[in-house]
């Protein structure tokens, strides 16, 4: 599977976690040692932390959520991505850029992941 196709696949399965409130399942496509900067939230800093965050962010189901890989590179064990997410009308749509990290059974981790809030433009 082509890498990009692989990084959609990751997200596809966060985001089928996010939608029916699986915290635990959307922190286990971070390693171990992530780090998740969000403009939502305080810095997470480990997948427990992570998980711990999207407890809160899904309680009581967690909505629409969806995300699309607009690019993706990768260079041996680790590699990049660009992610647009939307997540409905409260939370709105951003962009997400990630670090990922090859594992030693070869699947692909978000090591590191930067979201950034799409804004209104300033009337």
């Amino acid at each position: 599977m082509p890498f990009k196709a692989d990084i959609q696949a990751l997200c596809d399965r966060m985001a089928a976690a996010y939608v029916s409130g699986d915290a635990a399942g959307c922190a286990a496509v971070f390693t171990e040692d992530a780090v998740l900067l969000s403009p939502y939230a305080a810095a997470a800093r480990s997948r427990a932390a992570i998980e711990a965050l999207h407890r809160v962010w899904t309680a009581g189901g967690g909505g629409k959520k969806s995300f699309d890989v607009i690019e993706a590179q990768a260079d041996g064990d680790f590699g990049w991505c660009l992610i647009a997410f939307a997540e409905g009308d409260v939370t709105g749509a951003g962009k997400t850029l990630a670090i990922v990290r090859r594992q030693p059974d070869g699947a692909w981790l978000i090591h590191r992941a930067s979201l950034c809030a799409d804004i209104p433009p300033l009337a």
